[in-house]
């Protein structure tokens, strides 16, 4: 009876696989183009942000391992006063921004929330009308990943509320590779406090 039961549970439990694994493998495909995308940028001395001499020896970028732990689904609360301001950079430029909403999430089981902005200059561009920007830091920042904290491009929802925020493509601003850049800089309270382990790691320059 006992070894029934053992090969009952055996075989459910192949079948679960199965059946999760096509999905699961969808996804890891998913990232791994948007990473070669990364590359092919940073390639290419026409996109590549990088210094002359870095960009003669670039290979790749490193990514933390693709975690679909770190692909969310957000409540968006939508900002009813959404003032214009100027976002502090790396320079003295202050790009106009609004605060669109605040995300609500939770990540390994902690609840977390942040600050999704909007460029206004942007926003008045067709293609980029329901763009959405977040910025942020973590406790990763300055060890594995960036020190300026790491960005991730979004999209104003078409349904409803629920904003999907995927940390696995998060990525550096400009300015960890290049200090010509002038970069956004993530406000203090746009800190999460937990180790966002996914997305392009800190760029070390070898």
């Amino acid at each position: 009876m006992k070894k029934s039961i053992q090969v009952f549970i055996t075989l459910f439990i192949g079948i679960v696989v199965m059946q999760l694994s096509p999905k699961d493998n969808s996804y890891k495909a998913e990232i791994k183009k948007w990473q070669e995308e990364q590359n092919t940028e940073f390639k290419d001395s026409k996109t590549s942000p990088l210094t002359s001499e870095d960009l003669a020896k670039f290979t790749a970028l490193e990514f933390y391992d693709i975690n679909r732990d770190y692909e969310v689904e957000a409540t968006l609360e939508l900002n009813s006063n959404q003032k214009e301001f100027g976002m502090k950079t790396t320079t003295d430029r202050l790009p106009i921004y609004v605060k669109y909403g605040i995300a609500s999430f939770k990540i390994k089981g902690k609840d977390l929330k942040i600050n999704i902005y909007k460029n206004v200059e942007l926003a008045k561009r067709e293609k980029y009308k329901d763009y959405l920007f977040m910025l942020f830091t973590d406790k990763t920042s300055g060890t594995t990943s960036y020190a300026g904290g790491r960005y991730i491009d979004l999209r104003i929802p078409k349904n409803g509320n629920k904003l999907t925020i995927d940390f696995n493509k998060a990525y550096n601003p400009y300015c960890a590779y290049n200090h010509k850049y002038s970069c956004p800089i993530p406000p203090d309270e746009d800190y999460l406090d937990i180790e966002i382990l996914a997305g392009v790691k800190a760029y070390h320059n070898k």
